[in-house]
């Protein structure tokens, strides 16, 4: 903590833009977040509610995310995936109290706010997706994890190896993807859950589709002992596109 507060007095401003805050949860539990605001109080600005991956906690996703966030004129709201996880049968109730506490600031605008996970907590950004139409864009792995878990849960229970129909697995695809209502963006490859081919047919069917669907891939950077993920630019394109996305003022 003393040294992601040691990083955010070097963005000037921003030392004043970032506070913790306490979400008041349905099940009267108390959650802890970090909140930056979008530094311009006359501005109806978009937000974004972002959860860190399952080995990264919340402090640590800001860390990283604020010099993404910093010149964009955007609020966000950092969560950590341990903090929403923990209950298992109210996750997407927590983080539609995370959207009832963002309507409450003067500077939000309602009808602007995006979701974003990486990792394990990309699955957490669908499910909350398909169940809060509040969101205007999501950047999560569009279903492809609980489907995945779901056919390997199957084949262990019927003891069969044949591989799952590609017809139907284009379908229930394709039916996901048309339940969720906003923009999406799914990162695939890297440390992300979502595999490759699976994100591309699933790209390739949203098309098809006219649905608003985009797909990601993080770039790699040489390095002494061969490539890495560079993070750094997937994060800049990431928040490019939610900008993007959450760009039009509502009508009000």
């Amino acid at each position: 903590m003393a040294k992601l507060e040691a990083g955010i007095s070097h963005f000037g401003s921003l030392q004043q833009r970032v506070r913790g805050v306490e979400i008041a949860c349905w099940d009267e539990r108390k959650l802890s977040a970090y909140y930056v605001s979008a530094g311009r109080p006359d501005l109806c600005a978009p937000a974004v509610i972002c959860i860190s991956r399952e080995d990264e906690t919340g402090a640590m996703l800001l860390g990283r995310l604020l010099p993404v966030i910093a010149s964009r004129g955007m609020a966000a709201l950092v969560l950590a995936y341990d903090d929403v996880s923990t209950s298992r049968h109210g996750r997407s109730e927590i983080l539609s109290s995370c959207l009832d506490y963002l309507s409450t600031q003067q500077e939000i605008d309602v009808s602007r706010i995006g979701i974003y996970g990486e990792g394990l907590s990309a699955a957490l950004a669908t499910e909350s997706a398909l169940a809060d139409r509040r969101f205007a864009a999501a950047v999560c792995d569009g279903g492809l994890w609980n489907w995945a878990r779901t056919q390997a849960s199957i084949s262990w229970m019927t003891g069969t190896s044949h591989l799952l129909d590609d017809h139907l697995a284009s379908a229930h695809r394709s039916r996901l993807a048309r339940r969720l209502k906003c923009p999406i963006l799914v990162v695939a490859g890297g440390r992300s859950i979502v595999s490759v081919p699976e994100s591309i047919k699933l790209e390739s069917d949203c098309s098809a589709a006219r649905i608003d669907l985009r797909l990601l891939m993080p770039p790699l950077a040489p390095s002494p002992g061969g490539e890495f993920e560079n993070f750094a630019v997937c994060d800049n394109d990431i928040f490019s596109w939610l900008e993007q996305k959450l760009a039009h003022t509502s009508a009000s």
